[in-house]
């Protein structure tokens, strides 16, 4: 599969099991429910794109044999969407040179108070590494002749505002508690849809499994996978119960190619 997207990560915040061995009903036998914080790896022609760099990120690249960033996105500036920044600096190492990230003011301006010495030269014997771009419309990722349409979409996060992103009528909305009908208006006609689906029950900050559903009947894409999936939620109950309604909306699990 030469274009396409891994799930790097596809569990919630704490990953599945927790740092303190909880499963919750997750069924620890089945290695789908092994899940680490939300990431996901995009091969397109000669560009290597990353959304989001969890804290898990140096185990997700080194499971699925990623050797190339080119550059990063950012859906906002959580933790478990932040923590494996440092992690980036061996591809600064082989590219010698920076490499671009994508995100918004606010998010930028965590990652700069929290990281500085990744973008400003803090020491005279360390180099920083990245770059940011700050983004509020469409933008394109390119290398030589090849490149990708990013538009970002805007939704709620509980009281934070997050970005998903559509690109080659595909959507990745990691982190989402509302949509509102005007980004809403622009996720029609999707070949695959990527969601939060965090639990089966209601939720402050995320989609709980009702909620999405609702959306993605608004919606109708041709795919879902629903991702950012919670130690309440197991991955073959949850696959069982979405066979009942259709083929086409999936679990994700850690390591699930997808062809772009």
């Amino acid at each position: 599969m030469k274009d396409k997207i891994i799930i790097l990560g596809s569990g919630s915040s704490t990953g599945v099991p927790r740092i303190d061995g909880y499963w919750g009903r997750a069924n620890k036998k089945n290695f789908k429910n092994n899940r680490t914080r939300c990431s996901i790896y995009i091969k397109y022609k000669n560009l290597n794109i990353l959304i989001d760099t969890s804290p898990d990120l140096r185990n997700q690249l080194l499971k699925n044999k990623i050797k190339k960033i080119d550059n990063v996105i950012y859906t906002h500036d959580h933790a478990d969407q932040t923590h494996g920044i440092n992690e980036l600096r061996p591809f600064f190492w082989q590219n010698k040179k920076k490499i671009n990230i994508y995100t918004n003011s606010d998010t930028a301006k965590t990652l700069y108070k929290s990281f500085t010495y990744l973008f400003t030269k803090k020491s005279k014997f360390y180099n920083p590494i990245l770059k940011i771009n700050i983004i509020k419309n469409k933008f394109f990722i390119k290398k030589k002749e090849n490149k990708i349409l990013f538009e970002p979409i805007m939704v709620s996060h509980g009281d934070t505002k997050a970005y998903g992103y559509l690109f080659k009528k595909i959507a990745y909305i990691s982190d989402c508690s509302h949509i509102s009908e005007d980004e809403l208006k622009k996720l029609y006609n999707l070949n695959i849809l990527i969601i939060d689906c965090l639990k089966f029950k209601k939720h402050k900050t995320h989609l709980n499994y009702y909620e999405v559903i609702k959306y993605i009947k608004i919606l109708n894409p041709k795919k879902t996978i629903l991702t950012n999936l919670h130690s309440d939620i197991d991955y073959i109950k949850l696959k069982n119960k979405l066979s009942k309604l259709t083929n086409n909306i999936v679990p994700a699990y850690d390591g699930m190619n997808i062809k772009i």
